[in-house]
């Protein structure tokens, strides 16, 4: 098989092109290298099986050539991270929904299978926890610019789904929960990247809000395991899936965490909100997802805990692989 991963040399999608060729599959990756790193397949260049377009999802003929050229296609390539989303929300919703929309009438044309990745932010401000793929979604309002990035990616579900319900274009939609290991950068406000580096430098942890909002960490390599095994599945097309891992912790809890196995000294400095982004910010208070749907159909469960995942990325950051 040949498969397209669009977004390849970001976190997620590297990971993903080296399962696929560790599969003996070859790989396109088709990527602009605007929020991912080279660094991240440096290692793949040269690799039989693997090709790197550098090019925007934005470009349409370059999508339809892409596709025309694989089996199937992993559509990861997004604009990334709460602090991107705030500080760019045109960026942000065009390279979303442009991109989306190209993939598919280019998949469309040429009848491939289409996984698209969404994300847990599509539940917005729901307090129906755990959250199931048939819950409601709650968005904010339009003038709350954090919402945005959850309305495109909710719109890219039922533009696939679109596709999957007039012409059954076989569509898999993939709603991540906060993905994270090594590679991850805190660039663009990821959380563990960000408490590690500062940890490891001494410096103070700088936790935002008061701390007591929760989330659920899936570590990148179960969470290929889950795309891996819905792109496969004869019975994914035409629904969605959350993967992640449902083990909840507060960030207080996980600075407090990142102190006692990296040994520092830092401190742990509170910051407002209303400090940390623009004025009319708004954050969910906790975040769950059901996993009941990925279990029943690929017998998913991930194998590695909070601990072992934070051990990754110290293990990482120490060696002085990520920024």
């Amino acid at each position: 098989m040949k498969y397209l991963v669009t977004g390849g040399s970001g976190f997620v999608g590297s990971h993903l092109c080296e399962r696929l060729l560790a599969d003996g599959n070859q790989v396109l990756v088709l990527d602009n290298l605007s929020t991912g790193r080279y660094g991240n397949i440096a290692n793949l260049e040269g690799r039989p099986g693997f090709e790197l377009r550098v090019g925007s999802v934005n470009d349409y003929q370059l999508v339809e050539e892409c596709v025309r050229e694989c089996n199937a296609v992993f559509h990861l390539a997004s604009a990334v991270g709460v602090r991107l989303i705030v500080d760019q929300p045109v960026l942000t919703i065009e390279s979303i929904v442009n991109g989306t929309d190209n993939v598919l009438r280019a998949c469309s044309r040429y009848r491939r299978r289409t996984l698209i990745t969404s994300t847990s932010e599509v539940y917005g401000k729901s307090d129906q926890l755990p959250f199931r793929e048939d819950g409601d979604s709650v968005i904010g309002a339009t003038t709350t610019r954090r919402w945005a990035y959850a309305c495109a990616k909710a719109l890219d579900e039922f533009l696939g789904l679109a596709h999957w319900h007039e012409t059954r274009l076989p569509v898999v939609i993939v709603r991540l929960f906060n993905t994270v290991g090594p590679r991850q950068t805190g660039q663009y406000g990821m959380v563990i990247p960000r408490f590690v580096r500062q940890a490891l430098a001494g410096e103070p942890i700088t936790v935002y809000g008061d701390g007591s909002q929760a989330r659920c960490f899936g570590h990148v390599k179960d969470v290929i395991e889950g795309i891996v095994g819905l792109m496969n599945h004869t019975d994914a097309p035409g629904k969605v899936f959350n993967i992640g891992n449902d083990e909840e912790t507060t960030i207080m809890e996980l600075a407090k965490r990142i102190l006692a196995m990296t040994g520092s000294k830092s401190e742990i400095e509170i910051i407002p909100f209303s400090q940390a982004y623009p004025a009319g910010f708004e954050d969910m208070h906790r975040r769950i997802p059901d996993l009941t749907k990925i279990r029943n159909l690929l017998g998913y469960e991930p194998k590695r805990n909070l601990d072992a995942i934070l051990k990754d990325v110290i293990d990482e950051f120490r060696a002085g692989q990520s920024i």
